[in-house]
């Protein structure tokens, strides 16, 4: 299926790697939404970022350009490629540790003018917890920007107070029973956030928008290969579905029922990959290795 959705993934770029297994997989939230929306049918995706100038960065770049992924705002910057290592338990991905994003964090992208430009022509810009940009939320609230953020399952109430008002669809993952979730969901809400998702693994996930709470199951699957990439895949395909049907004309409680339900079976489809969307290699730096 074919969408009128572009997206733009401005941020976070990594290779995974499996320590236990002596694997590598290009990944990374910002990275991970391009790629899925690619796959789910999006017109037009785009990663923007900054490469370290290791064999690493190439891994992902070399996947990124067989993907068909727009790269023309990335740059390579001297350095050390942003990684986590990681390793499987009965499937589901456990991190161990990463490098901070490697040069990523140490060179912030400043966005200009022309870069907001760029970004304007894309109908969903998205950033996350892990990327590293903050300072540069503002300008993209500033330009009146659609932003999807990620805020994981490790964001503080202060960091909610301060990023999420500049947010227009917030996602996390959130471990808490039903009351305890809804509870979050609204607080986040009332930041500004127009649409609320947490996610929660093995019972679905739960949204919260307009006043109201939609509940999603998970999709059932026979045998868990890798978790890696399941909560961006389920951000990625929700939101590229729930552009496209708003862009029609659906309404908002139908869009949103119709597009989460998608999201949960291709999200399901993520968790029989291996890594986040496969591109596997024998680990490419010594160091890095078990």
């Amino acid at each position: 299926m074919k969408y009128d959705v572009s997206v733009v993934g401005f941020g976070d770029n990594v290779v995974d790697i499996y320590t236990h297994m002596n694997r590598q997989y290009p990944g990374g939230n910002c990275v991970n939404l391009a790629v899925y929306a690619k796959m789910f049918g999006a017109k037009r995706c785009a990663y923007m970022g900054y490469f370290g100038t290791d064999v690493n960065a190439d891994h992902v770049i070399e996947t990124l350009r067989q993907e068909k992924i727009e790269m023309v705002k990335c740059k390579k910057i001297p350095g050390e490629n942003g990684y986590s290592r990681c390793m499987l338990q009965d499937g589901d991905r456990v991190f161990l540790d990463y490098n901070e994003g490697g040069v990523r964090s140490r060179q912030i992208y400043e966005l200009d003018a022309f870069d907001l430009e760029y970004l304007a022509q894309f109908d969903l810009v998205h950033s996350g917890n892990y990327c590293y940009m903050e300072s540069q939320l503002p300008k993209i609230k500033d330009a009146g920007l659609p932003l999807s953020f990620d805020f994981s399952d490790d964001s503080d109430d202060a960091y909610y107070e301060k990023i999420a008002p500049l947010v227009t669809y917030a996602f996390c993952s959130f471990p808490g029973n039903d009351e305890e979730t809804k509870e979050h969901l609204k607080k986040v809400a009332s930041y500004g956030p127009k649409i609320v998702c947490a996610s929660r693994g093995a019972k679905g996930c739960m949204l919260y928008a307009g006043g109201k709470f939609y509940m999603q199951a998970a999709v059932p699957i026979e045998e868990v290969v890798d978790t890696m990439g399941a909560g961006d895949s389920l951000i990625t395909t929700f939101m590229v579905g729930y552009l496209d049907a708003v862009k029609k004309g659906v309404d908002e409680e139908t869009a949103i029922r119709q597009s989460i339900a998608e999201a949960a079976v291709f999200a399901s489809k993520t968790c029989q990959m291996e890594g986040a969307f496969g591109y596997g290699r024998e680990i490419l730096m010594e160091h890095l290795r078990a």
